[in-house]
């Protein structure tokens, strides 16, 4: 993984801090670095409710790097959204 700039470790801990939601709504967070697909493959499960999703690299460093985490937010906030409205 010399390609990766960042753990995966400082991706959930960058998430959580951005998005407060996952902790704050019990979400787990699992990320994992596929490199057949040269991305972050980010699971999001709460309850029967789950999301699989993934974060190109180049836009996962981005994210670290404080320039903008856009998709992800959006992704993250229709999840919230969809198992609300289960609860």
């Amino acid at each position: 993984m010399d390609h990766v700039k960042h753990s995966k470790e400082e991706l959930a801990a960058k998430l959580r801090e951005m998005y407060p939601e996952i902790r704050d709504h019990g979400i787990d967070l699992s990320i994992e670095f596929s490199d057949e697909k040269n991305a972050w493959l980010i699971h999001f499960k709460k309850g029967e409710h789950q999301l699989a999703t993934h974060l190109e690299r180049e836009d996962a460093d981005k994210c670290l790097e404080g320039i903008q985490c856009v998709y992800l937010g959006v992704q993250i906030a229709q999840f919230i959204k969809n198992f609300e409205a289960g609860e």
